[in-house]
């Protein structure tokens, strides 16, 4: 499977920056493995077989858990491309349900970064870019969004 970009490419276009979403969609998937893992230290750490059971049970669940959401956010990385060419700013989701737009630079009126105290500190956010009769679109949860920016605005 290639990527999307590659396939649209025009003559004379240039990929000049590419991001992706970023890790944090793995963070369910860590926290439900470390609740797995305290969990099966729990059932070692006591004697009764009851609580032992209970343990063991939900550690087993915790990890069920987390391999699905380590799943959906790896797939969801894998079909999610962003990325900013000479000529236009492209983003595509989805796999068997593709959704893309495509944005002409000349037509990009202001794009705006939204990054919470986490995103800041993760270097992620969602950045809006605003398009002369275009319309608004966002793009949620991407890695480095000022980088992305810079991209865009920088001509």
């Amino acid at each position: 499977m290639g990527r999307y970009i590659d396939q649209i490419l025009q003559p004379g276009e240039n990929v000049l920056y590419s991001t992706n979403a970023h890790w944090i969609f793995y963070l369910p998937a860590i926290v439900s493995w470390i609740v797995a893992l305290a969990l099966l230290i729990l059932s070692r750490a006591t004697t009764t077989d009851g609580i032992v059971l209970l343990c063991l049970s939900a550690s087993a669940i915790a990890a069920l858990a987390g391999l699905y959401w380590a799943i959906r956010g790896w797939f969801h990385r894998l079909t999610t491309e962003t990325d900013v060419t000479n000529r236009r700013v492209v983003h595509k989701t989805g796999f068997i349900n593709r959704h893309t737009f495509e944005i002409a630079l000349d037509k990009i009126e202001s794009v705006d970064v939204e990054q919470s105290i986490a995103g800041r500190i993760f270097n992620y956010g969602d950045v809006t870019i605003m398009g002369v009769g275009e319309g608004r679109q966002t793009i949620s949860t991407i890695a480095s969004p000022l980088a992305f920016r810079s991209a865009i605005t920088a001509r």
